[in-house]
C-alpha cells in the first residue's frame, strides 16, 4: 500500500501533475453533462443545469459575479494538508453565448487556503488566511496585477476552521465569518498558528484587534480604516436576508442567527451575557438529513444521517421562484451529498427555521463524491451550487490512519462543478453576455435600488457608493421619498448613508413607513441623529408598534437615550414583551438602564408573568451589585427579608439570588453589612419560604455570620434541630448548612456523628459538605483515612470534594497509587474529572491509574475483545439504563435526558457501530470541534476548567462538568489556555462490560 505522508515538495509536484496534465486521480474518465445531472434529484417544479465544470475548475469553494457577468471562482486545491500555496481565483467567461462559463483563466494563485471571494471596487477581496486580499487585473487581460493586504492577523487552522465569506451587509460594512482557531491533535506542525492581532496591513496608527480577533466575525470599512469584532461567531458561510438580518452557520447548528449587536452589549460593561445568537432551527441542532447516495464512504468519525458539517448559507428572497421560496436560507450538506432548505419565519426578536420538506431535502445527489459546500445567488434569481467534488471531504485529523495511507485522500483535486436551479422552464442564464451594469447611469442604478432580485439592489448600491457622484444623491432622496418599492427606499436609505449623505427628514418618514423592514431599518438609520426632537417623538411613536423586530431594534436603539419619554418608552416595552428574554437584554443594554426603576417595574408587574419576571429580576439585581452601591443592596437585602406575600415568594427570592449573581463587584465582608447578616441569620430559621432561606443562607455562604452572640444563639439552635430526628429533613439541611458557616471543632465534632446508615444519605450528603467547608484540607485526610466507610450515595460527593483543589487532589491520586483506594472504587462520573483535570502531571498519572498505561497493542486487543459488541444486535431498553449510568453526566440525546457537557448522541446515532466504538474506547484519537477542555485563571488567582461553550465582547461562558455553567467578565480573566485535550478519559471498558456495551450501541443506533 501506497504510504501517504505529507510533503510539500511532493505536493507542489502533485498539484503541477493535476493542473498542467489532468492525471487521474482514482475516478474514471470525466463523465458528460447529462450522466454528471442524472445523479441528482430536485426539489419538484425545479431543474438543474451545469453552469461549469473541469477542467474549467475544480476544487471551488465560493463564487461571485460581478456587474459584467463575469464570474470568479475560489479553487482551494490544499485541503486538507498541502500549505503550498496551491488556491488559485479562476475568472470564468461565456463566449458563446449558450449561458454556460467555457472559457477560464487564472485570475491570482498562489493561494493558501482562500475562502471566499467579494466583488469590491475594481477588483475583489479574497479571504486567504492568514490574510484579507485585494486583487485588481488593470490592464484588461483576466489576471490580477495588484495584489495587496488589506488586513493580516486570522489563524490558520485547520481549512474549515478558518475565517471566510466575505459579505457586503446592506449596512456597507463588509462581514467576514470567523471562529476560534481549532487546536490540531495529529497535524500540529500544520495547523497549529493560532493567529496575532488582527490589523490593517502596512497601517501602524490603524485599529487592532486581539490575536485571531477572539474567534469573533469581524466586520470592516477598509475605506475609512474601521474594523470591529461582531457579538457572534460563525463556520464556513454567513448571509443576510433582504431586511439585513443575519444567519450563521456551523457543522451540525445548520442555522442561527445574530440577535444582539456587539455595539449594544459593549456599551455597558455591567451587562454579563454569554452569547448573542440564538439556535433558531424548529427541527434541532444536528437535525436529520434525508440522503439518496448510492454506496457512500464514510470516514471513522462521520456522524451520518444529521448535519455534521452544514456550509455556504444562503438567505432566498430573490423573485424566480416560487413564492413559497421567499425567505428561505439554502444550507449545504456535504458529507450526505445534499442541499437543505428551511422556511424562516418571525417569532419575537428571533426566527425560527422551519423544514419546507418533510424527510426530504431541497436537493440529492447518489454520487457520493458530489460536495456541495456554497451557495450563491445570481442576476436571474437562480440558485448556484458550488460542488467541491471530491471522494473525501473530511479532513484527516479526524479520520482513520488507514485511510490517510491510501493516498486517495487527494480525489478528485482536478475536477470541481457549479450548478443552476431554476424552476423548470427557465431559459439558459442571459447575465453571462448581456450583463453590463457598468455602463448604467446612476438613474438606472438608483431604480435597480427596488428590483425583487437582490443581486441587482446590492450591486447597485456597491457602485453608486464607488462613484460617489453628488448628482447620484437628489436621485436617492426622491427613491426614499416616493419609491414604489420598498426595498427600493431601504437601499436607497442605506446608500445615502454610505455617502453621508442621509438626512433627518428622510429617517423620519421611513420610521412612518408602511412596511415593518423599513421600520426596523430606520431605527438603526436613527441612531445618527438621535439628538434631533423629531426623530425623537418618531422613535417613541414606535414603541408600541404592531411589529417585534420593530420593537427589539427600538429598544436597543432607545438604550443610547437617556431622556424620561424614551426611558418610559424602554419600560413600556420591557412590560409588553417581558416573555422575550432578548427584550430583556435590551432592555438592560442601556448606557443608562435605570436599574431601580425596572426593578420597581417588574415587581409591580410580578403576578402577570412570574417566571419571565423572575429571570428580569435576577439580571436587573446582578446589575445593581455589579456598581458596588452598598445602600442599594442593604435595601434589597431587608425588602427581600421583609416580604409579606405568600403568593409571591419567588420574587424576594429571585432579589436574593441576584445579589448573589452580582457578588463579583462587592466586598460582602464589609462590616457595613453587619445589620444584613444579622437580618439573613434570623431569616434562614423564621422565613415562611423555603426558597427565601435558601437565597438567604446562599448569600451568607458569601458574607459570613455576624459577630456577638447572634451567631452563637444561631449555632445552639442549629445544634439542637440537627440532634432533633424527629425534626423536618428541610430544617435539619437548613441548619447543617449554618453550622458550616460557623467554623469551630465542636460543629465539627457534631457532624461527623452524622455520618452513620441510620441518617439519609441527604442529611450525610450535606454533612460532608459542611465538614469540608469547616476543616477543608485536614478534613481530605479524614476522607481518604475514612473511605471503606463512606456509603456508595456518598463517594462522588466525596470525591468531588478530593477534586476540588491541587492538593487535595494529589493526597487523592497518591492515595489511589498506593492502593489505599482501589480505583475501581471511584465513580465513573468521577473519574471523568479526575482525567481531565487541568495539572498536566496530575491528569498524567491520573489517566495511568484509570486506563492502566493502554498501549497500541492493548487498544487493538481491546477493540477486538468488544467486536462482537458491534453486531447488529443488543436491547436499546437496557441500553438506555447503560446510557444513564455512564453517558448520561457528561451528554445528552437530542437535547435532553442528561448534561449538555460533550457533544450530543443524537449526532452519532448513524455512524457505524464499529466506528462509535472506537470513539468510546479510545477517545483520545480526536477531540470533537467545540469540546477542548480549557483551563480559566482568574485574577484573583482562582482556576476553573471547562468547555467555553460561547462568547461575547465581554464575557465567556464557561461549562463546568457537574456543576452549572459560569458566565465570567472578562475583566476578571488574567490568561486562558487550551488543554489540548478531551474531556472524555479512557477506561469505559471498566465500566461498561461487552453485553453491555452492545446494547448501549443499540439505544444510540435506536434514538429518536
Amino acid at each position: 500500500m501506497f504510504n501517504f505522508k505529507y510533503h510539500p515538495f511532493i505536493s507542489i509536484i502533485f498539484f503541477s501533475c493535476i493542473l498542467l496534465f489532468g492525471c487521474e486521480t482514482g475516478k474514471e474518465a470525466f463523465p458528460d453533462a447529462e450522466e454528471i445531472l442524472s445523479t441528482f434529484k430536485v426539489a419538484e417544479g425545479f431543474q438543474i443545469e451545469l453552469m461549469a465544470v473541469e477542467p474549467l475548475i475544480s476544487d471551488p469553494v465560493a463564487m461571485e459575479i460581478d456587474e459584467q457577468g463575469r464570474m470568479y471562482v475560489v479553487e482551494m486545491h490544499g485541503y486538507p494538508l498541502d500549505k503550498s500555496g496551491s488556491g488559485n481565483v479562476k475568472l470564468l467567461t461565456d463566449t458563446n453565448g449558450d449561458g454556460i462559463m467555457n472559457h477560464s483563466e487564472t485570475f491570482a494563485s498562489d493561494l493558501l487556503f482562500p475562502t471566499g471571494v467579494l466583488r469590491w471596487k475594481k477588483g475583489i477581496l479574497v479571504t486567504d488566511p492568514p490574510n484579507v486580499l485585494y486583487l485588481e487585473d488593470t490592464d484588461g487581460d483576466g489576471i490580477a496585477d495588484i495584489r495587496d493586504t488589506i488586513l493580516s492577523g486570522f489563524a490558520v487552522s485547520n481549512p474549515q476552521h478558518n475565517f471566510n465569506t466575505p459579505i457586503l451587509g446592506i449596512d456597507n460594512w463588509i462581514y467576514i465569518s470567523n471562529e476560534p482557531a481549532v487546536t490540531a491533535k495529529v497535524y500540529t506542525e500544520e495547523f497549529n498558528d493560532l493567529g496575532s492581532e488582527v490589523r490593517f496591513y502596512g497601517k501602524p496608527n490603524g485599529p487592532v484587534l486581539s490575536q485571531n480577533a477572539r474567534g469573533q466575525r469581524i466586520r470592516m470599512k477598509p475605506d475609512e480604516l474601521k474594523v470591529e469584532m461582531t457579538s457572534s461567531r460563525g463556520q464556513f458561510g454567513q448571509t443576510y436576508d433582504q431586511w439585513g438580518r443575519q444567519f450563521l452557520v456551523s457543522n451540525s447548528n445548520h442555522t442561527f442567527q445574530e440577535v444582539m449587536q456587539a455595539s449594544y452589549l459593549n456599551r455597558n460593561p455591567n451587562l454579563l451575557i454569554s452569547h448573542a445568537t440564538e439556535s433558531i432551527s424548529d427541527h434541532g441542532n444536528a437535525a436529520e438529513v434525508y440522503p439518496i447516495t448510492l454506496n457512500p464512504e464514510y470516514q471513522l468519525l462521520t456522524d451520518l444521517g444529521v448535519f455534521t458539517s452544514a456550509c455556504g448559507s444562503v438567505a432566498y428572497s430573490d423573485g424566480l421562484f416560487p413564492s413559497e421560496y421567499e425567505n428561505t436560507i439554502f444550507v449545504a450538506e456535504p458529507v450526505s451529498n445534499l442541499v437543505h432548505v428551511d422556511k424562516i419565519t418571525e417569532t419575537g426578536a428571533a426566527f425560527t427555521a422551519s423544514r419546507m420538506f418533510e424527510k426530504k431535502e431541497f436537493l440529492t445527489s447518489e454520487d457520493a463524491w458530489s460536495r456541495p459546500v456554497n451557495h450563491y445567488v445570481g442576476p436571474d434569481g437562480a440558485l448556484y451550487v458550488v460542488d467541491y467534488y471530491r471522494r473525501i471531504i473530511e479532513h484527516p485529523e479526524w479520520m482513520g490512519e488507514d485511510v490517510i495511507q491510501s493516498g486517495t485522500i487527494y480525489d478528485g483535486v482536478d475536477q470541481g462543478r457549479i450548478f443552476r436551479i431554476t424552476p423548470k422552464g427557465t431559459p439558459a442564464a442571459q447575465w453571462t453576455t448581456n450583463l453590463d451594469m457598468v455602463a448604467l447611469s446612476d438613474q438606472e442604478l438608483v431604480e435597480l435600488l427596488g428590483h425583487e432580485n437582490a443581486w441587482y439592489r446590492r450591486n447597485a448600491q456597491r457602485l453608486l457608493l464607488d462613484r460617489e457622484n453628488p448628482e447620484a444623491i437628489p436621485l436617492l432622496k426622491e427613491m426614499v421619498r416616493s419609491g414604489s418599492s420598498a426595498l427600493g427606499r431601504l437601499h436607497a436609505a442605506w446608500t445615502l448613508e454610505g455617502m453621508n449623505a442621509l438626512s433627518s427628514d428622510l429617517v423620519v418618514q421611513l420610521l412612518h413607513d408602511p412596511i415593518p423592514g423599513v421600520r426596523e431599518n430606520a431605527v438603526k438609520l436613527s441612531e445618527t441623529f438621535l439628538k434631533d426632537g423629531e426623530i425623537q417623538r418618531a422613535l417613541l411613536a414606535l414603541h408600541s408598534d404592531e411589529n417585534a423586530r420593530v420593537r427589539f431594534q427600538l429598544m436597543c436603539t432607545l438604550g443610547s437615550l437617556d431622556t424620561p419619554e424614551a426611558n418610559q418608552a424602554r419600560d413600556a416595552m420591557v412590560v409588553q414583551n417581558v416573555s422575550d428574554s432578548w427584550f430583556q437584554v435590551a432592555a438592560l443594554s442601556a448606557h443608562n438602564p435605570r436599574l431601580a426603576n425596572l426593578l420597581e417595574t417588574s415587581i409591580g408587574n410580578f403576578n402577570e408573568n412570574k417566571r419571565s419576571y423572575q429571570e428580569f429580576i435576577k439580571r436587573i439585581v446582578s446589575m445593581i451589585s455589579a456598581q458596588n452601591d452598598v445602600s442599594s443592596i442593604k435595601t434589597l437585602i431587608l425588602r427581600s427579608l421583609g416580604w409579606k406575600d405568600q403568593s409571591n415568594a419567588e420574587l424576594p427570592a429571585a432579589i436574593l439570588e441576584g445579589l448573589v449573581q452580582g457578588r463579583r463587584s462587592i466586598d460582602y465582608k464589609s462590616a457595613a453589612f453587619e445589620a444584613e447578616r444579622n437580618a439573613l441569620l434570623s431569616t434562614v430559621f423564621t422565613n415562611p419560604f423555603q426558597s427565601v432561606r435558601q437565597a438567604s443562607l446562599s448569600l451568607l455562604s458569601h458574607m459570613g455570620l455576624p459577630k456577638g452572640r447572634s451567631t452563637q444563639k444561631a449555632k445552639d439552635r442549629s445544634l439542637s434541630i440537627i440532634k432533633d430526628l424527629k425534626a423536618k429533613e428541610d430544617d435539619r439541611v437548613f441548619a447543617i448548612q449554618l453550622l458550616a458557616l460557623s467554623g469551630d471543632d465542636q460543629s465539627y465534632d457534631v457532624l461527623k456523628n452524622m455520618l452513620v446508615p441510620n441518617e439519609s444519605i441527604r442529611i450525610q450528603r450535606v454533612a460532608l459538605q459542611a465538614m469540608h467547608r469547616l476543616k477543608g484540607q485536614e478534613f481530605v485526610s479524614y476522607l481518604i483515612d475514612h473511605w471503606p466507610s463512606l456509603a456508595p450515595g456518598l463517594r462522588d460527593e466525596a470525591v468531588r470534594m478530593l477534586l476540588s483543589g491541587e492538593p487535595s487532589i494529589r493526597m487523592m491520586v497518591e492515595a489511589l497509587e498506593k492502593g489505599v483506594i482501589d480505583p475501581s472504587a471511584i465513580p465513573w462520573r468521577q473519574q471523568v474529572g479526575m482525567m481531565a483535570q487541568a495539572n498536566d502531571e496530575l491528569r498524567k498519572r491520573s489517566r495511568d491509574i484509570f486506563s492502566q498505561k493502554v498501549t497500541d497493542a492493548d487498544k487493538k486487543e481491546l477493540l477486538d475483545k468488544y467486536q462482537e459488541a458491534t453486531e447488529p444486535k443488543g436491547d436499546p431498553v437496557k441500553g438506555l439504563a447503560v446510557y444513564k449510568a455512564q453517558c448520561a453526566l457528561c451528554h445528552q440525546i437530542g437535547g435532553e435526558n442528561g448534561t449538555a457537557y460533550g457533544p450530543d448522541l443524537a449526532t452519532i446515532q448513524n455512524r457505524k457501530r464499529a466506528s462509535i466504538l472506537k470513539d468510546i474506547l479510545d477517545p483520545g484519537l480526536s477531540i470533537a470541534d467545540g469540546y477542548d477542555l480549557w483551563e480559566v485563571t482568574l485574577k484573583n488567582g482562582e482556576t476553573k476548567q471547562g468547555i467555553i461553550g460561547s462568547e461575547t465582547s465581554t464575557s465567556i461562558n464557561l461549562r463546568i462538568l457537574g456543576s452549572e455553567d459560569e458566565v465570567i467578565s472578562r475583566e476578571d480573566i488574567e490568561r486562558i489556555q487550551a488543554k489540548n485535550i478531551s474531556v472524555m478519559p479512557a477506561g469505559l471498558e471498566n465500566m461498561i462490560g461487552v453485553e453491555d456495551m452492545m446494547n448501549l450501541l443499540a439505544f444510540i443506533k435506536k434514538i429518536k
